[in-house]
């Protein structure tokens, strides 16, 4: 760590995921939510997500879950899984998996409500967990 580093409190890995927003992934697919009108709550439990540590280059296990309430869409299981194994060899730190997975759900859906928590395997004795919740501003 530089001089610089220290003062500011940043990593050498400062700006290596700016990427991320932008990157390509498949798409989330959605079909009709034939009972629009009607509040229900869609629950996803991914427990066998891996991801790359983009320090280590080691893989990052963990459970992904996804709970959103939708509106006139709804996910397409099949693209979800193809989406989520998009992300098998990407080196991304916890945090910019939950919020990307998050982002790409509002796009695809426009839920009422959303939420992603990633609760991931402990690590180096530390056990992360990074949770993000999206609510429509037309509720």
């Amino acid at each position: 760590m530089d001089d610089r580093q220290q003062e500011t409190g940043a990593s050498s890995y400062e700006g290596r995921q700016e990427h991320i927003p932008t990157l390509k992934l498949p798409d989330i697919e959605s079909f009709a939510n034939v009972y629009e009108g009607k509040d229900y709550t869609i629950d996803f439990t991914i427990p066998e997500f891996t991801a790359v540590c983009p320090k280590t280059g080691l893989p990052d296990f963990g459970t992904i879950e996804i709970s959103y309430v939708p509106s006139d869409r709804c996910v397409e299981l099949k693209s979800l899984k193809e989406y989520i194994l998009a992300y098998r060899n990407l080196g991304i730190f916890h945090e910019n998996v939950v919020n990307r997975i998050l982002e790409d759900l509002i796009k695809s859906v426009r839920p009422k409500y959303a939420r992603v928590r990633g609760d991931y395997n402990l690590r180096g004795g530390i056990k992360t967990v990074v949770t993000r919740e999206f609510r429509s501003e037309a509720d």
